[in-house]
């Protein structure tokens, strides 16, 4: 029996969790630092997630047997290094690996030298060199956007698309002389704008073995039909039948397989949740638009309903470097994943709203409520603690049935200035 320590507090932690009591191998699960949903599952610690030294005094005192870190922040500030030195068993990519989410220019780099498809790109530290290559590209190729990206990590978002060359400056202003995204915007990418339909493609890898999970699509802008600004996301589905079983071949073979092979040539073995943002050009090509360290978030809580084999092993598969020894199986079926947010989300928001609806939520089939931002106030009560607060997973036999399911549970649930997107997963369904 294993005692278990997952390191976050959002909703794609709250999946994790909840999946991970499910497991006969766990005897005891902490989350550090948690939330109202996990509390309900898992003993919540007053540690931050990027407290590396608290985490790891605590799993060293307590014996914690495996370490699952949510979050890419302390997998780019070297939590696995700091437990694999103390010899516990933890989750995720070293330092080094991590960044590929921690640094665009690395990732850059790393996709071009290994041949694997992604967006023309210059990465620039300077703001002046910046603009004026921003300015060339306009006059060079008049009305082709181009895409502004902060080279660290951003929340997933740091990404400004600019049409114009006044959108760029403004952006490249925004991030490189008012910090609005801190040191992460100190360097810049400045990469061509790509068209087509965007997928997440996430795989469980050891460092050798590579183990596709099912394909989702997020939908990162606030409102429907994508309008308004970027969010760390709005909700998502899972499968995504743009991405066939032909297709996703392709892009193990053609983006993750080599990415793998490309970070185990530096030395170290990429080990945890390797995601790959793609893109999926008219003519059905595929370019990648970026690699995050871990599971996306809210990606997590469509894909891990979906899945039948025990996580602990596959978890214990990856850290152990036997994944190759464990057989991955999904159920047949679709999930729909409906984030709702404050309001003022992804701009200032309250928070300590009181959330009404979910106990009877909680006795609904085949629907699950993930929290992502929220806490218990001295009453109890669940209160908001976030920009997006829940994920309401629906799932179903087709994606009309998932989607329905999910929405259902939406109508039940409420707090002042909550929003949600109404068209998640629409364009799989007939309506």
């Amino acid at each position: 029996m294993l005692k278990v320590l997952v390191v976050g507090g959002g909703g794609r932690e709250h999946a994790l969790v909840w999946k991970l009591a499910q497991s006969h191998q766990v005897s005891r699960l902490y989350a550090a630092p948690g939330n109202a949903g996990i509390s309900r599952h898992a003993e919540c610690l007053p540690l931050a997630a990027t407290d590396i030294d608290g985490l790891l005094a605590f799993a060293v005192e307590n014996a914690v047997d495996l370490t699952v870190v949510g979050p890419e922040t302390p997998l780019i500030a070297g939590i696995v290094d700091a437990f694999e030195q103390k010899g516990l068993r933890i989750f995720g990519p070293a330092r080094e690996p991590a960044l590929l989410e921690g640094s665009k220019g690395y990732a850059k780099g790393l996709m071009l030298r290994s041949g694997i498809p992604t967006a023309a790109y210059a990465v620039f530290s300077s703001y002046e060199a910046a603009r004026y290559y921003a300015r060339n590209q306009f006059a060079a190729a008049p009305g082709q956007p181009l895409v502004v990206k902060a080279d660290g990590e951003a929340a997933g978002k740091g990404v400004i698309i600019c049409r114009t060359e006044a959108e760029a400056e403004a952006a490249l202003s925004l991030m490189m002389r008012d910090r609005a995204f801190g040191e992460s915007g100190a360097r810049v990418v400045i990469e061509e704008f790509l068209e087509g339909q965007e997928a997440s493609l996430m795989a469980f890898t050891d460092g050798t073995t590579l183990v596709p999970m099912i394909p989702v699509q997020d939908h990162k802008r606030v409102g429907d039909d994508d309008t308004g600004p970027n969010t760390g996301g709005m909700g998502c589905y899972a499968p995504v039948p743009l991405v066939t079983p032909e297709l996703y071949a392709r892009a193990v073979d053609e983006i993750l397989r080599p990415a793998v092979e490309a970070v185990r040539e530096t030395g170290i073995p990429y080990k945890g949740v390797l995601y790959a943002g793609i893109m999926i050009t008219p003519d059905g090509s595929l370019k990648t638009l970026e690699f995050n360290c871990r599971f996306g978030d809210p990606e997590t809580q469509a894909i891990l309903p979906l899945l039948e084999t025990d996580l602990v092993d596959i978890l214990l598969g990856v850290t152990d470097a036997h994944l190759d020894e464990v057989a991955v199986k999904w159920r047949p079926q679709s999930a729909v994943c409906v984030v709702l947010a404050s309001g003022g989300y992804p701009g200032p928001y309250p928070q300590g709203v009181p959330i009404d609806g979910l106990e009877q939520v909680a006795h609904l089939s085949d629907v699950g409520v993930f929290h992502a931002g929220t806490a218990l106030n001295d009453a109890g009560q669940t209160i908001t603690a976030g920009g997006r607060v829940l994920g309401v997973t629906g799932l179903g036999d087709d994606f009309a049935q998932a989607r329905a399911r999910a929405y259902a549970a939406v109508k039940n649930i409420h707090f002042d200035g909550m929003h949600y997107r109404t068209d998640i997963g629409a364009k799989n369904v007939r309506l």
